[in-house]
């Protein structure tokens, strides 16, 4: 069980994080279908700047040091970079939609077919093949936080909680959880956050208390561009070993789906990316999730094909959209380019 819950968590927290960044651009009224090329670009910042670190030799002082504080630090750092040059890539979807009010899905699909080209370019630059990957060892060695860090016996029993939520851990999974947390209450407790819904949903009305539309759109594409980067290197990070190769498995449009079933709310999208994070752990891990929790019965002993088990989550996504669908609310004003002279 323990396993099953760390392995959705894997999977869960960057389409949260993902989800919460297509709904502040589209608070905002701008659609952000270029979540995907965004992650797939933020995955590539965050692990060319591994690599380009790993070569200091502070880092692998720290490394042979078992400096744990030290290569967490690291770790943070590579997220902010990550979402830094995320916010500026999501920056021509914000010029094409409000500056040249070009359409929305056109120019974030343009965006998502750029990303990877431009990625695969850049990645045969630099490492002469088609995937990235740090300079030395491993994801799980460098980064993952282990009970023996906190300075735990490894044969201690210290319970469910210690051996799922302390052993064997990214802390990009509790940092992402944190910040999915406090932008959630700045976007619904704050007066950032409802002018930023104002926005979206009568832009003519914000204007007129002196809310600068141009602005809010623009912040809210700049937070949905950062937020979406992180959210690429963290699923780089967790799920590929920390390795870049111009995709990222479909999880930004699977994020816009769980943004859809959420209907747009932080709660909601947070108890549907652990359902899709589940499907998408069942998907990876099929062969070592044991059902009973006695070694016997695993799921690959069931008899069904591999593939059924691969095809689960995509399955799963259009069943959910299907029904749920017709009750979502989307933002009124979404999708329409502002016109101060429209009244």
């Amino acid at each position: 069980m323990s396993f099953l819950i760390r392995q959705t968590l894997i999977y869960a927290v960057p389409l949260m994080i993902v989800a919460l960044a297509g709904v502040f651009a589209e608070r905002s009224g701008i659609i952000n279908l270029a979540l995907e090329g965004i992650m797939i670009f933020g995955a590539f910042i965050g692990v060319l700047f591994v690599r380009l670190v790993q070569q200091w030799g502070w880092f692998n002082v720290a490394k042979e040091m078992n400096n744990w504080v030290a290569l967490q630090g690291f770790l943070l750092l590579t997220m902010v970079v990550a979402a830094i040059l995320g916010a500026v890539f999501s920056l021509l979807l914000a010029f094409a939609a409000i500056n040249l009010k070009a359409d929305q899905t056109i120019g974030g699909t343009a965006l998502n077919l750029m990303a990877p080209a431009l990625v695969l370019f850049l990645i045969r630059l630099i490492a002469n093949q088609n995937t990235l990957q740090m300079a030395t060892g491993d994801a799980s060695s460098w980064f993952m936080i282990k009970k023996t860090m906190f300075g735990f016996d490894k044969k201690a029993k210290l319970g469910f909680f210690a051996s799922t939520f302390l052993d064997k851990v990214y802390l990009t999974t509790y940092v992402c959880i944190i910040l999915f947390i406090i932008l959630s209450i700045i976007l619904y407790k704050t007066r950032f956050g409802l002018r930023l819904r104002s926005c979206g949903e009568n832009p003519q009305a914000a204007d007129s208390l002196g809310i600068n539309v141009r602005k809010m759109r623009y912040a809210g594409v700049t937070i949905s561009g950062a937020l979406a980067g992180m959210g690429g290197f963290v699923y780089a990070l967790t799920t590929t070993n920390c390795s870049s190769n111009g995709d990222v498995a479909g999880f930004g449009f699977l994020a816009l789906a769980v943004m859809i079933f959420g209907n747009w709310k932080p709660l909601n999208i947070a108890g549907a990316a652990l359902l899709f994070g589940l499907f998408k752990c069942i998907a990876a891990a099929y062969a070592s999730i044991d059902i009973n929790g006695d070694g016997v019965f695993l799921l690959a002993n069931i008899g069904l094909n591999a593939n059924f088990y691969r095809l689960l989550p995509y399955l799963i996504t259009l069943l959910v959209l299907a029904f749920t669908s017709k009750n979502s609310r989307a933002p009124k004003a979404e999708g329409i380019p502002y016109d101060k002279g429209q009244r």
